[in-house]
């Protein structure tokens, strides 16, 4: 009998807490877990992954990649009879290191009327590829204060600074200015579109 997994995905290292609440088939692979997560947490798919489940070592082989003993498309949830509140890893980007808690909340019947899978729950936006990892993050988090990037603003107004000379910077002033926010609606988009084999699933859509 296919049930439903609500699972919980923590970034660790990093606080306030990245984290999202996600919904996967008992029939869905881990492989599907993988994208889900990459969508969930808006990252590109462009790094190297693993889980690390019960000392074993899953995922999607790339060339050059690390070597898994089974194809996770053809690794099924339901395989690993998950207990409640079973915790596993998922590391994403071997040289950022970012590592991803993953709980298994409660196991809930099937919806039919329900597409899955289906992010019901999240906060904050997830870093930005290559950043440098956690502690970077953070760092670069407490340097882009809300009156760092004011008084930039204010200089490029009074003329003190050229926008052309600081363009770079003002460009990462969008993601720092919505770092706190999560956009379920457009994960649960990017979901649909993958569950049904759409390709649009890879672009990021507002």
């Amino acid at each position: 009998m296919v049930e439903v997994y609500q699972f919980r995905v923590h970034l660790r290292e990093i606080s306030p807490m990245i984290w999202r609440r996600l919904l996967l088939r008992s029939d869905h692979t881990i492989a599907d877990l993988h994208y889900t997560i990459q969508i969930a947490m808006g990252w590109d798919d462009f790094h190297l992954h693993q889980f690390l489940i019960r000392g074993k070592r899953y995922g999607v082989s790339r060339v050059y990649g690390p070597h898994f003993g089974e194809n996770g498309r053809d690794v099924s949830l339901h395989m690993f009879r998950f207990r409640q509140h079973e915790r596993f890893l998922y590391e994403y980007d071997f040289g950022d290191r970012w590592e991803h808690e993953i709980r298994l909340e409660k196991t809930i019947p099937l919806d039919p009327k329900k597409t899955y899978p289906a992010c019901i729950g999240g906060a904050r936006n997830a870093p930005e590829e290559d950043c440098g990892g956690p502690w970077a993050f953070q760092e670069l988090e407490n340097h882009y204060s809300l009156p760092y990037m004011a008084d930039v603003l204010w200089q490029v107004i009074d003329g003190d600074l050229s926008r052309e000379d600081c363009w770079e910077e003002l460009h990462s002033f969008q993601y720092w200015l919505t770092v706190n926010r999560f956009e379920r609606r457009a994960v649960n988009k990017r979901l649909r579109w993958y569950e049904a084999g759409d390709e649009r699933w890879r672009e990021r859509v507002v």
